[in-house]
Formats: structure tokens, sequence, C-alpha cells
């Protein structure tokens, strides 16, 4: 190092000696500064509290960093007083006159704890406050602050403005405290409410609100508090949290609501605590805990519910506080304690449940605390309890301490604490014990624990032990002489009910005491309060010892059952003694189903999608099931188109076709009974040609068969024209099968042309040609002439044209027995099942449960209706009767002549059902005109009237409807040389008025297959046939198919009908109905006129 070097750091060295020296010196004389009088100092701290009046406050020596002027009624400082407190970093001014902020000096700077509390400041200068930038602590409490305005930045961790009188916070009155401020306290002012972000305090742990005039909190009013760890609102007036009012404060671990006027416990306005520990809600008014009320806060660890007004416990009021530690629910006003109430506390470690009315609960429930198996300390003093049974503490092993003190106990089951083995602490006191053989055990027990100390019990009966201590009552003396404690003799019994009926439930009790009995009925657990009951007091027997037994009967009488009747009800006798308690009757309320929902009628087209809808209330809730017909046959099904919607009570069917035509059954059934509905489906489809039209060439005098076989629902209506004009229809025409064939007999000239066949229904019309062309045939007139179209042949020319015509006529037969057939057997199964479960459209039938739910649309078996088909000349139906010849059709054309429709359904169905009845007259072969040929013997059918006659009818008149039922018998008639009489041996006669009256056969009555007529000179060939015969007309049953034990009760309607009121109606027919057929009917006529 260098000489210049060590000069400059000599010079160093003795500059900082210098600095050394003279702060040594100044700090010498400041300690040389005497404490001024007549305060006293203690270290750094200079007291002058409490000086006495006329003392003069010194200066303040500049060493001080406390100073305390408290109770020393100061209005101001003096200037001088902290001119030299440079050091002072904390003062305190409480207890003082101060109107406003005091001047701290020019070191104010410095001081970092402020106390003005107990002055009379009214108002703070934000100018003195903003001078305190050093300022952490600041009390101004028990001031007259009404107003507070915003506050500068300052460094504050701790502010203290309670007991003042402010009403108002202006808004972000605290924002620039907000990196530092930990500690708010403005309990006891007049703050009725707090505006939207007053509390933006990022830091703030700990806030205090109460004893001030609060009513509501609104929602996301401490939104601006995330790092609060307590809010006390105690002593507000607060009636209603909304919903997210304490939204934001995660942190939050204690929070204080004690007396104000809070009505329930919800989850709303608990939304957002999930950090809260310990929740105070005494003393306010709750009536009820609201279901899920403790999600938010499942980390709760202790709860106080004590004070206020609840009367339930309910399986879900304290759910999902698994990590409760003390809970404290007394001094209410609990008399419901659910089962279950406690499942979800399996951490809790106090219950107090003191001073309320949950007698039942000790003395009826089995097990209320079980779920509790890590309860230490259960506190039941002052709750009417009067027995203790062993399953009243059922689960309690770990118990440590039982207060049971402050119940009239009178009776303790044996071994009732057992299994209670670290039990230290038992508090029992009670002068109304039951000392029988029962209480035997109870005096050992605490003997062996040494709860002797801890419990005061004394006896109350038999009578020679009264007020004596149970622990001096020798083990002889506890004996059973009598039972003055009622018992059940007999139980309420379990019942079911319908709906609006009456329920009586009984229950008795014997006592050998004459101690008042009271009666209760309770409905799940709960007293019936207004209940219709009925007591009666009798007399039973006498003991051994001459004591009366007297029985005791309670009925709880329930009109007119409701669905909210349903519940366990149980009885409740007591007397002095104790309470006994009989089973639980549970009792079920049926309700018959009732539709919501009614499938309506739906008529839709083919291909689209048919929506039935059937919905049903009723209790147990009903099952809904679904029929087609009668049955479960569903083409739907079978093709996967049908679809069921269980949860909207909705039926599908997609892609619909004709075969889902029907009536469909909803039924709804429960086991109080059942209900259906039905609904039909229509389903629409345009007219077409199920085969396609075939032009025909015949030979005159030939038969021709046109054939025009339609398709469509509903069934089309067909019409037949000629060159596009009207059909000119002759005694040669007949229409078979619905008029779908054409047959034309002895085919002339004339009827070649073209023949239009139009078929018609609702949804359009399609229309098919079909040309006939006749060729001319030089043997017709040569055969006509000489012995008739169907006379012997003449030659071999003849022969061929006869063959010819015979083809035709087979397979004409062939093709109208084939289509009949199937027909024939899809009307005979329908009808034979439709028998079986009729149903009426949109019905609605109440169901005993044990019969299928087919039978219910109809009280009977519907009737047949009567029939029609189309007719070809006009919008009118016409009746088609049958016969074994064929069916009978009588359209008018436009001129009023009959025509005769023909067919081979009839012929199937006598083959089907031999129990139908047909036209069963002589028919014989095939006759043209001029035959003289008889009828032959095989071709005679014998069994019903011959007599059948066909009539032409409106078919829209009201006077269809034959009467109804007569009485016949069969009539052998006498032997005569006439060949028809033997042929009507199974004729009908009807008596009337003791004269009976033959029904002979109508002239006009035999016909020849495919509708021809047999023609004959009737009069030549029997003459006494057609003789004018009077007779009165005779009417069928218009069901073959009533049983034989089926009563007349629509006997009284011949009287009434309109037929039977008119004679010449009477003369002029009546109407047959066929079973076999629902759209065919046979209408005869026993004609007195003479018939040509």
């Amino acid at each position: 190092m260098s000489s210049a070097q060590e000069l400059v750091a000599m010079k160093y060295v003795a500059l900082l000696l210098f600095f050394t020296a003279v702060e040594l010196l100044h700090g010498n004389m400041e300690s040389f500064e005497p404490c001024p009088s007549p305060c006293t100092c203690r270290g750094t701290l200079l007291d002058c509290s409490r000086l006495t009046n006329g003392s003069k406050l010194q200066r303040v020596p500049s060493w001080i960093t406390q100073v305390n002027l408290s109770h020393n009624k100061l209005r101001t400082l003096p200037e001088e007083l902290l001119s030299q407190a440079y050091h002072l970093t904390e003062i305190e001014l409480d207890n003082n006159r101060f109107k406003t902020m005091p001047d701290f000096g020019p070191y104010s700077g410095n001081i970092s704890v402020l106390i003005l509390s107990k002055n009379k400041i009214s108002s703070i200068s934000t100018e003195q406050l903003r001078a305190l930038s050093a300022l952490e602590i600041l009390d101004l409490s028990s001031n007259n602050l009404v107003d507070m305005n915003r506050f500068p930045t300052l460094p504050l961790k701790n502010l203290f403005m309670n007991n003042n009188r402010i009403s108002m916070l202006a808004p972000d009155c605290f924002k620039n405290l907000s990196d530092t401020l930990l500690v708010l306290k403005l309990n006891r002012n007049h703050l009725n409410t707090i505006p939207a972000k007053t509390f933006q305090l990022d830091n703030l742990q700990h806030l205090d609100l109460s004893r001030n005039r609060l009513r509501r909190i609104k929602s996301l009013t401490f939104n601006g508090l995330p790092a609060l760890r307590s809010l006390n609102m105690q002593r507000n007036r607060i009636i209603r949290l909304l919903d997210g009012a304490f939204w934001g404060l995660s942190k939050l671990d204690i929070l204080q609501l004690e007396y104000n006027n809070l009505t329930a416990v919800s989850k709303g306005w608990l939304y957002g605590l999930s950090s809260l520990q310990n929740l105070h809600v005494a003393h306010n008014a709750i009536s009820r805990i609201k279901a899920d009320s403790w999600e938010p806060c499942q980390k709760l660890a202790e709860l106080d519910l004590s004070s206020n007004q609840l009367v339930r416990l309910e399986e879900g009021s304290f759910m999902r506080l698994s990590e409760l530690k003390q809970l404290f629910i007394g001094s209410n006003q609990i008399s419901f304690i659910a089962d279950g109430a406690f499942r979800d506390l399996t951490s809790l470690h106090t219950l107090d449940l003191e001073y309320n009315e949950i007698s039942w609960t000790i003395e009826d429930m089995n097990g209320p605390f079980s779920a509790l198996n890590s309860l230490r300390n259960l506190f039941l003093q002052g709750n009417q309890i009067r027995s203790v049974t062993k399953k009243s503490f059922t689960g309690l092993d770990l118990l440590e301490r039982l207060d049971l003190s402050n119940n009239a106990i009178m009776s303790i089951q044996g071994n009732s604490f057992s299994q209670m083995k670290k039990l230290e602490e038992l508090h029992l006191n009670t002068s109304s014990l039951l000392c029988d053989c029962q209480l035997k055990w109870f005096p050992l027990w605490v003997a062996e624990n040494a709860f002797l100390s801890l419990g005061n019990a004394s006896c109350a009966h038999p009578q020679p032990l009264k007020a004596k201590s149970v622990f001096a009552v020798s083990q002889d003396e506890f004996v059973c002489a009598d039972f003055p404690k009622p018992q059940i003799t007999v139980q309420p019994e379990t019942q079911s009910a319908i709906k609006g009926t009456n329920v009586t439930f009984v229950c008795s009790a014997a006592s050998s005491s004459d101690s008042p009995m009271t009666f209760a009925w309770k409905k799940d657990n709960e007293v019936l309060n207004n209940a219709e009951v009925h007591n009666q007091v009798h007399l039973r027997a006498q003991t051994g010892d001459g004591s009366q037994v007297t029985e005791y009967t309670t009925t709880l009488q329930l009109r007119h059952v409701e669905s909210s009747s349903e519940g366990k009800y149980q009885c409740v006798i007591s007397n002095y003694f104790g309470s006994t308690y009989s089973t639980k009757a549970k009792l079920t309320v049926h309700m018959l189903p009732s539709f919501s929902k009614i499938p309506m009628d739906l008529t839709v087209r083919v291909g689209a999608t048919a929506r039935l809808e059937c919905a049903a209330t009723g209790h147990p809730t009903p099952q809904i099931a679904w029929q087609k017909d009668g049955g479960t046959d569903f083409p739907a099904a079978r093709e996967r188109r049908m679809h069921v919607m269980p949860s909207d009570a909705v039926f599908f069917i997609v892609k619909v076709k004709t075969e889902d035509i029907g009536v469909y059954s909803c039924t709804a059934q429960n086991t109080a009974g059942a209900v259906s509905a039905n609904a039909t489906l229509t389903v629409l489809e345009m007219p077409s040609f199920l085969r396609p039209l075939t032009d025909r060439t015949v030979a005159r005098g030939e038969t021709a068969v046109l054939q025009c076989i339609a398709g469509g629902s509903p069934p089309p209506r067909l019409n037949w024209t000629k060159d596009d004009g009207p059909l000119a229809l002759t005694e040669r025409h007949f229409f078979a099968a619905g008029n779908q064939l054409l047959i034309i007999v002895d085919a002339a000239e004339a009827d070649a042309g073209a023949y239009t066949c139009e078929m018609s229904n609702p949804l359009g019309t399609e229309r098919g040609n079909v040309r006939l062309a006749v060729l001319p045939n030089p043997n017709c007139e040569t055969n006509q002439a000489g012995t008739g179209s169907l006379g012997p042949a003449g030659s071999g020319s003849d022969d061929d044209g006869w063959t010819t015509v015979g083809i035709v006529i087979i397979a004409v037969v062939c093709c109208v027995v084939g289509t009949s057939l199937v027909w024939v057997a899809i009307i005979y199964h329908t009808r034979r099942r439709n028998e079986d479960c009729s149903v009426t459209n949109t019905d609605e039938t109440n169901l005993p449960s044990d019969i299928p739910s087919y039978l219910s649309s109809q009280g009977t078996l519907a009737e047949r209706q009567d029939g029609y088909v189309p007719s070809e000349s006009g919008s009118n139906y016409q009746y088609v009767s049958s016969s074994l010849g064929g069916i009978y059709a009588q359209p008018k054309d436009m001129k009023g002549v009959c025509q005769l429709d023909t067919g081979s359904e009839t012929d199937m169905e006598v083959a089907i059902d031999p129990m139908l009845c047909h036209f069963q007259g002589p028919t014989g072969t095939l006759m043209g005109r001029g035959n003289v040929y008889g009828p032959e013997t095989t071709d005679t059918y014998i069994g019903c009237a011959a007599d059948q006659r066909l009539i032409c009818r409106d078919s829209y008149s009201p006077s269809l409807p034959g009467l109804k039922k007569r009485e016949y018998y069969t009539h052998t008639p006498s032997l005569s040389s006439d060949p028809f009489d033997h042929m009507s041996s199974g004729m009908l006669v009807h008596c009337e008025g003791g004269e009976c009256i033959q029904s002979q056969p109508a002239c006009t009555s035999h016909m020849g297959t495919f509708g021809k007529a047999p023609w004959m000179d009737q009069q030549a060939h029997s003459p006494s046939l057609c003789t004018s015969v009077s007779h009165k007309g005779a009417t069928l049953d218009e069901n073959l198919h009533t049983p034989f034990d089926y009563d007349s009760e629509r006997e009284d309607d011949v009287s009434t009908h309109p037929l039977s009121q008119n004679p010449k109606a009477d003369q002029d027919g009546s109407v047959y109905e066929l079973p076999s057929d629902s759209d065919r009917t046979v209408e005869r006529s026993l004609s007195s006129q003479p018939h040509s």
C-alpha cells in the first residue's frame, strides 16, 4: 500500500470516530432527560393516565416510544407536548373528550398504534389520517361517528369502529386498505344495509358486524373477502339470507348468526361456505331444516341450533355432516325424530338434546342413536322421559357421559345401560320409580359402576316403598304384585282400504291401578290431535289379592281415507306410572286407476304413423297394457313396426297397414282394480285392383262373367257402366261378391261392349275397363226354340256349346267359392273372437283385479248388426240375404227393378257352421226359360223354412229392424201327393191366440245356381202350391246363437216396435238377421196375397 492510500484510510477512520462520538454525546443527553412530572415512566412507556385536575402536561421526552394519556378529560393536545417525540410509535387517548382527531406533531408519521376509543369524535379528517402514514392499528370505538368516508391509503391492519352511530357505509370506503387490513370491527352500530362492493378487502380475516340493525343480506354481499376466516353477525334483526349471501367466503371457518330471526336453514344461503367448520345459529326462529341444506358445508365440525323452534328432525336433517363433532339442538320443541335422522353423523362426539319433548324417542323407538357409534357425551335432561327400554341406547358403545336428570323416570328395563362399557358419568334424579321386580337389577349395576354419587333415585310405588331411595331397598322387596302401568292386550291390526272408505283401528290395555288413564293415537310417530277417537272403560277381572283390573279400549275412526291417510298408526295409553305403546299398524290406501290420458279414435292413411296415448293414475301406480281386438296378436309387433314408450305413455305404429285396423284397448291395472279404454284405428287406403281386368269373349247364349276384384279401405263402392253410359239391367244380369262379379246369363249381341268398373271410397276413385265380345251362335236359336237353353242336346255342335258353358260355369264357381271361402273364414273367426271379447269404442269400465281386461269393455257380448253392401245404383247401401244357391242382392236400378246378387259364401258357411239357418227350401238345377221339369229330390234341403222372399228396401229406412222374438214349434204336415209338400217338413209354425198357422213357402222362393231363376209353369205343375193362403207373418229370433238359458228381457220391446204397431208392416214382412255374417240380412215374408 502506498503512502497516499494510507493517508486516505486514516482520514476515513478519523471521520468515523468523530461521528461516533457525536452520536454518543447526543444519546447521553437524551438519557439525561428526566421523566416529566406527574407522569410515570416504565422503560420507554410514559404513563400520564388519570392525572388529577390542574396537572399540567410536560413535553414528552424524545426517548419515549409509548404514551398513555387516557382518562384525562382532554379536549386538545398542547402543541409542545409531542414536539420532540420523534421515537413515539404508540399513543393511547381513550376515555377523553376529543370531538375531533387531535394533531400529533411533526413526528406523527412514526405512530403505528392510535387508541381514540370512548371519546366524542363525530368525524375524521382525511388529511389527518393521511399524516399517520405508519399507522397499523386505529381504535375509534365508542365515539359518535355517523358516517364513514373513504379512508386514505394507510398500512392499517386493525380497524376498530364498533359502538358508534354509523348507519351508512360509503361504497368502497375501505378500498384503500385492501392490501393490509386484517381485522375490521363494525359491531354495535346502526347499520341497516350493506351496499354492494363495500368490502373489497383481499386480506381481511375477521369481520364483526354484530349488534347492528341488518334485516336482509343480499346475494354476493361479502364477495370481496376471499381471505375471511370469521364473520360475526350476532344480534341483528336478520329475517332473510338470500341465496348466495355468503358466496365468495371460501375460507370462512366460523359463522356466528345467533339471536336473529332466521326461520329456516337452507342450501341457498349456505352456498359457497366450503371451509366452514363452526356454525352458530342459536336463538333464532328456525323451525325446519330443508333437504340437502348441508351440502355446501360438509366440513362442519360444530353446529349450534339450540333455542330455536325445531319440532321435527327428518331423515335428511343432518345429511352429509359426516365430519360433525358437536351438535347442540337443546331447548327446542322437538317431539319427532325420524328413523335415520342421525345416520350420517358417524363422527359425532357430543349431542345435546336437553329440554325437548322426545320422551317417545327413548321409550318406543328402536335404537334412535344406533348410528352414533363415536358418541362420547349425550345430554337428555328435561325431556319428560318416563321409561327407559333395552333399545333406547343401542349402539352407544363408546358413550362416556349420559345425563338423564330432570326427567320423571318411572321404569328402567333390565340391562338398559349394559352395552355402554365405557360409561363414566350417569346423571339421574327421579322420585317416580316403580320399584317392582323389573327394577331389581338397577341398584346392583349402579353399585358395580360406582355411580352412587351421581344418582338420586327414589320409589313412588308400591306404597310401602314410596319416597325410599332405590339404593336402600333390599333385593327381596322388589316384587311384582300388580301391574299399575298399562299393558296392551289388543294390538291394532294392519289394514288395506280403498280410497274413500272408512277404516277403524282398535287398541286395548289393562291396568291394576285406578290412576286416570289418557289415550293418544300416533301416525308415523306424530300425535293425531284432531282425530275421531272413542274410548271405553270396563272392569275385566280381579287379581288374587282382590284388586280390580280395568280394561281400556280406544278406537280410532278414519273416515273417507285418502292417499295422505297412509302410514303407521299406533296407540299410546298412559297413566301416572308410565306409558305403553302398541305395535304399529300399517294402513295402505289403494286408489282405483283413472285415466289421465284416454286413447282417441284415430284415422290414418296407409304408410303413416299411428299414435295412441294412454296414461293413468292410481295407487299403487297402475300398470298399462295394450290389446288389439281383445287379444295380444299385433301384426305390427310381429313386423317390428310397433313401439311402446312407457315414459310418456305413447303407443306407436309406424308404416301403418290395413292389417292394423281394429279396436285397441288400453288397460290400467293395480291391486285396487282395473279400467279399460278403447280406441278404434281406421286405416284409409286408395281403391285399387287386386287383379287386372281381362276382356271376355263368349258365344251368344252363354254366360259371361266380368271380374272387378277391388281392394281399399274403407271397402270401395263398385259401380258398373257400359259404353260410358248407365248399365241397363235385366233379369239376365246378376251381381256377386259385392258387385265384384257381373254375371250376364244368355249373353246376346246387345251385351257386347266396353264395361267400366268404377271403385270409390273417401280417398279417391279408380276406374278400369273390360271389353265383352259376344260371338253369334247359329245353334243357339234352334236349341232355344226346341227344348230350352238347358234342354237335351240335338247335335254335336250343341254339345260343344254347352260344354263351353259348363267350363265357364265351373271356372266361375271355383273363383267365387275360392274368394268367398277366404272371406268366410276371416269373417267367421273374427265374429267368434268378437263374441268372446266384444269391446265398445272409447268405453271405460271398472274391473275386479282378477278378471281379464279383455272382458271389461262391455257388459254382454255385442249383438250382431245388420250389414250393408254398396249399391251400384246410388249412394245408399242394400241388404244382402243368402241361400244355398247364392247371395240374394236386392238393389234397385233407376227404374225400381230388383236385381239378384249371387255368391257362394253361404254354401261355405253351412258347411262350417250347421247351426246357421240359411235358405234351405227347394232348389233345382240351372233352368232357363220354358223349362217344365220339376225339382229333383237330390236338390232339396230340409231344415229351415223355405218361404224366404227377397224384398227391396232403402238401407237408411228406420223401419228396417223387425220384431224381436216370437214362439215357434215344428209342424209336421199331412201327407200330400204334391212333391213340394215333402220338401218342407222343417217348416216353422207360429201359434198366436191358440190358433196354429202354417207358414207355407212362397212361390217366388226357388232359385237356381248363380242366382238364375228356376223357371217353370208352377200353376200347371203344382196348382195347389200357389193358391191364396191367409196367414200372418212370422219372425225368427235375431240371434240364433243365444244360449238356452237366455232370459226374455227383450220381450218388452215387441209391443213398442214400429212393426208391431203397424198391421200392414206386419203383413208385408219382417226381418230375420243372420248371425253368421254381419253383412247379410234375410227378410222373409208370409204374405196373405196370392202369389203368381
